[in-house]
């Protein structure tokens, strides 16, 4: 089974939200929706908002297993998939919460980590904390943006305001996207806000 089955989801058929949750656990709720419409079922990847490419044909564990057997599943930009983490692993179990990565430096930086207090590894950890207390949350909220103008562009890319919404999503002006985007189906318009500006789910 794919990781992908544990990440948060949410389901839309046409522009009603049917599911919400772990993919896991509402692609049942996802097959019956699918089944009673006759329009068409869209699921997104909540962190990222890409879509998940989901087959639905068969009983829900096979949709799942589909799921991990292709080299489909969620439509990653080159960006997205470059992040993802290695599949192999080295031989014995990793130390609990530790993932290894490559990374590439010049010899400069590599003399200069390697003198650092701890090591190269705790020189690495250090920095990359004291950058992200630095960032003051510039990244999620870049992220977040991000993730809102791919499900917006999927569901909303034709209705009325889309692109002046989409200027407001960057320019991180709630008020305006809320304006631009009253007009749009409700549960559309609660999402792309929602993930846009890091709001709590509204049920």
């Amino acid at each position: 089974m794919s990781d992908l089955s544990s990440r948060a989801s949410i389901a839309f058929v046409g522009t009603r939200r049917v599911a919400r949750g772990p993919l896991a656990e509402i692609v049942a709720t996802i097959k019956a929706a699918a089944s009673a419409s006759s329009e068409p079922v869209v699921v997104f990847d909540e962190p990222t908002g890409n879509v998940i490419d989901l087959d639905l044909r068969g009983d829900p564990a096979e949709t799942l297993r589909r799921l991990g057997d292709t080299s489909g599943g969620v439509a990653q930009t080159n960006r997205q998939a470059e992040d993802q983490p290695p599949a192999r692993r080295g031989r014995g179990r990793p130390k609990l919460g530790v993932v290894s990565r490559e990374v590439t430096l010049l010899p400069r930086h590599w003399e200069w980590l390697a003198a650092q207090p701890g090591g190269a590894s705790q020189a690495l950890r250090r920095l990359v904390d004291a950058a992200r207390r630095g960032d003051r949350g510039t990244t999620e909220r870049r992220a977040a943006r991000e993730a809102a103008y791919r499900f917006m562009s999927a569901m909303a890319g034709n209705l009325p305001g889309f692109e002046e919404a989409t200027r407001a999503l960057f320019a991180g002006d709630r008020e305006r996207f809320r304006a631009q985007t009253s007009a749009w189906p409700e549960d559309v318009r609660r999402f792309s806000e929602e993930r846009a500006f890091e709001t709590p789910p509204e049920d």
